[in-house]
Order: C-alpha cells, then structure tokens, then sequence
C-alpha cells in the first residue's frame, strides 16, 4: 500500500475512534478490510476508484470463497470509508454509493421433528409426576409443561406466551385471543392438552396462594411475569432432559415447529400466516420449502404418469 492511501484509511480510523468511539477490535476489522481493498486496487488514485473497481474486488471476494455475509460486512466498511473520503473533501465523489450489496440467502428456519417435539412433551408431562420432588419443584414443572404445550399448540411468539393473562387458564373456548405486534389481535387454537396443562397450573398456582394477579407465568421480577431468558433456560435444559439437543432447541424454534408440522400436514400457507400474526405472508414463505416437498411428494405419489415404483 502506497503513503497516500495509508495516511487516508489512518485518518479514517481515527475518526472513528474520535467520533463514534469506536473499540480497539472494530478498529482492527476495518483496518484489514479496507486495506484488503486498497491492495486489490494496486496503483489506483482513491480519488479515481470506480463503481466498477468496487465490484471486481467484490468478484475477487467471491472467488476467493467469501461468504455473502463476510463480503457484506467488508462492503459496508469500505463503504463508509469512501464516505468519510467524499464528506472531508478528500474525493470527488463516492463510488460506493451506486453498489448493491452481495445476496445473502435467507437462513431456514431451525426446525425439530414431530417425534423430536413428542419426547419434550413426553419428559415435560412425566416431570410433573416424579416422586421426591418438592412443591416448589413440581411448580416449576407444571409451569414448563403449560408453557410448552401452549407453545406448540398455538405457535405463539415467546413474548406473547409469557404475557399471557391469568384468563387463558380458565377459557372454555378452544382458541385464545392474543394481542400480537402492531396492536392487532387473532385467533389461535388451543388443543385439549394445553388447556388441560394450563388448568392444571392454575390449579397449583392458586394452591400456592400465587393465583390471584394478572399474568398466567407470574415472576418477582420488574415486568410482573415470567421473562422470555428465564422461560429459554428451563427449556434447554428440560431439552436435555429428553435427550435433545440444547444449542437447537430455543421457544422461536417450537414456534417454527408449530408452523412447519402444519403444513407438513397439509395445512394452506395462508392459514399459517394468520395463526403466526405475520402482517405479510412473505414472513411466512420461509417455510415454502417444506411446501416443495410435499407438492413433490404428491406429483410422484398421486400424479396417474408418475413412475410405479
């Protein structure tokens, strides 16, 4: 790297050290990504770098084996430094202001299996009835058996669960009415075994003289009920408890369980839509994958040309 350059990217640094405060390892990573940059551009005048010189060393990042999102975070912070170039009179212009970001796919969702979510409920339901435990311990079991059988029968998100009010123990109807985001409300189903959970918690709750306040999941702490950390805890651990695994089980995962067992079975994605809360169903088509599939397996299966085997 020639002086000019080195004494631009060193002036950039300090500005972000000076006005953003950047932290000594930011500063590092934009150090090596803007320097691998500027060596790609060799003799190059900053003030004359391209749009075009922009892409061919994203293309060079590609070839190299970067990932989209590795590539994505040099982009922004070469981005920035030609910014910084352009606002201090340093260059002409910005070439960086006309490049589109490199594509980085959507990650699918982490989903566990029908027979997976099976063995949960199964060890959640037996810890409830284990002998020798104490009644603080068969509490807390019977307020993770409520919690994940309401969770997968309803698909909620974590922060609508652990808000629940104290009235979604005691409906007669087999559905609630949840407050999702933007203030909206719908309707969720709500099978036999959550209800009979959610009975049997209120049950011991109010045995325990705690049954009396607002929320289903009352917790000490400044919200008044029971936090989405502390519910997420209980459940890696109730997880491996039943043999899964801990870093693949999380409340946003049962969630996507919910929804993705749904239309394994059949169910429209526009039906999922409206019991996830998603105000757009391009929320929702993460899970066309698992439509793939089944549309796959029924031209084969059901299709009167598909092979006989």
């Amino acid at each position: 790297m020639t002086r000019l350059p080195r004494q631009r990217l060193n002036a950039f640094l300090d500005m972000l050290a000076a006005e953003r405060g950047a932290a000594r390892n930011t500063l590092e990573a934009y150090e090596r990504d803007v320097s691998d940059y500027l060596e790609f551009l060799g003799g190059t005048a900053l003030d004359a770098a391209t749009a075009q010189d922009i892409r061919g060393w994203l293309a060079d990042l590609s070839a190299r084996g970067l990932k989209a999102s590795s590539a994505a975070r040099r982009l922004s912070a070469v981005r920035q430094f030609h910014r910084f170039l352009y606002t201090e009179g340093l260059a002409g212009s910005d070439p960086s202001a006309a490049i589109a970001g490199p594509r980085q796919g959507r990650p699918l969702p982490k989903v566990v299996s029908v027979g997976d979510v099976d063995r949960l409920l199964g060890e959640a339901r037996a810890a409830c009835d284990r002998e020798g435990l104490s009644k603080a311990g068969r509490l807390k079991a019977l307020r993770m058996r409520c919690l994940v059988e309401m969770l997968y029968a309803t698909g909620l998100r974590v922060s609508e669960l652990i808000a629940l009010p104290l009235s979604a123990a005691t409906t007669r109807e087999r559905f609630l009415i949840v407050r999702g985001k933007g203030d909206k409300e719908r309707l969720v189903p709500l099978n036999e075994a959550a209800r009979q959970a959610a009975r049997d918690w209120l049950a011991a709750l109010k045995e325990a003289g705690e049954g009396e306040g607002r929320w289903l999941f009352p917790s000490d702490g400044e919200s008044g009920h029971l936090t989405r950390q502390a519910f997420a805890r209980d459940l890696k651990a109730l997880g491996g408890a039943a043999g899964l695994s801990a870093a693949a089980l999380s409340p946003h995962v049962l969630r996507h369980a919910f929804a993705s067992h749904l239309l394994q079975n059949g169910a429209d994605l526009r039906v999922v839509q409206e019991l996830l809360g998603h105000a757009d169903i391009a929320t929702t088509q993460i899970y066309t994958h698992i439509l793939d599939e089944r549309l796959k397996s029924m031209v084969r299966d059901l299709h009167p040309l598909a092979d006989g085997e």
